[in-house]
């Protein structure tokens, strides 16, 4: 019981690392794409976003399938965890675009050069829509784990 506890805990607080994290992101951006900020501040908020974003997947997936909540017959059966998981692969797709460019940014950085801040504005918003999505996968998340249904 403690560990199913411990594990529900851990989701939770990635899912608030992750909102920081992601908000923080995209706050960087605006600031870089104005011409001033720090790119290192905008990768470091990437990272802790990465992390969480990681932290959610393996947790998740070990509460909806590894026998630790309700069970996989819950969760596949519910509404709201359908939901969830379109709004993660939301999240995903919206994220490519930004990963790709931040991991150029990465590698430009280790190198010493310079890097293409033109979309930095455009990754700011797509950050914010990322959030109000992970605001939106909570929303869904407390429904399902009070069993709210439709219909």
């Amino acid at each position: 019981m403690l560990f199913h506890w411990f594990l529900a805990a851990i989701h939770l607080l990635a899912f608030a690392l992750g909102f920081w994290a992601v908000l923080t992101r995209g706050a960087a951006l605006r600031t870089l794409a104005a011409g001033a900020g720090d790119v290192r501040r905008v990768l470091l908020a990437d990272n802790l976003w990465g992390i969480s974003a990681l932290i959610l997947l393996v947790t998740g997936a070990m509460r909806a399938f590894g026998g630790y909540e309700k069970g996989t017959d819950y969760y596949l059966h519910q509404p709201l965890f359908h939901l969830k998981m379109t709004l993660f692969v939301l999240i995903l797709l919206i994220e490519l675009a930004p990963m790709v460019t931040l991991i150029k940014w990465r590698i430009a950085s280790a190198r010493g050069t310079a890097i293409d801040r033109g979309r930095a504005k455009l990754y700011a918003r797509f950050s914010h829509v990322e959030a109000l999505l992970l605001v939106l996968m909570i929303v869904a998340a407390t429904g399902m784990a009070r069993g709210v249904t439709f219909g």
